[in-house]
């Protein structure tokens, strides 16, 4: 992942690409910055490659929201900026989880874990999490989770 990641960061340098550039700079700065708290932990090797994938994740949520406050704002300049970037990171990611298939991948979770109430939540987004990392948004994962989960007690 990391290599990934370099080797975007020259592309963009050599292609003269402003906008992937500083995005580049943004995804190693974040990732710097998390590989020195892990090491602070005790992690002399930084972050695994699982939570790359979901700080990415946070990076986009976090363009997401700025894009529709933006929007709202009447900035769509900055929205526009804000969307670029988004789509420069998550051609980090792998490929996300349909619906259909999200909902198969809950069901399976929650069948692994033996959940059998919503007090079993943290379980199966740890499972979620562990198994499909990078594949999902887990903010909406864990609404379906737990819908799941009530439906069943």
């Amino acid at each position: 992942m990391r290599e990934n990641i370099a080797n975007a960061f020259k592309e963009a340098l050599k292609a003269k690409d402003q906008v992937a550039l500083s995005t580049m700079r943004l995804i190693m700065a974040a990732l710097k910055d998390r590989d020195i708290a892990a090491r602070g932990n005790d992690n002399p090797d930084g972050i695994s490659d699982d939570e790359i994938l979901s700080m990415l994740q946070t990076m986009i949520k976090q363009r997401g929201e700025s894009a529709k406050m933006y929007r709202d704002g009447d900035r769509p300049e900055l929205a526009a900026s804000e969307e670029a970037e988004i789509e420069i990171i998550k051609k980090f990611l792998p490929v996300q989880l349909n619906p259909q298939e999200m909902q198969e991948a809950i069901a399976a979770a929650i069948a692994g874990t033996g959940a059998a109430s919503i007090k079993d939540m943290g379980q199966v987004m740890a499972y979620l999490k562990s198994h499909f990392a990078g594949q999902m948004d887990f903010s909406s994962a864990s609404q379906d989770v737990k819908a799941a989960l009530m439906s069943k007690a």
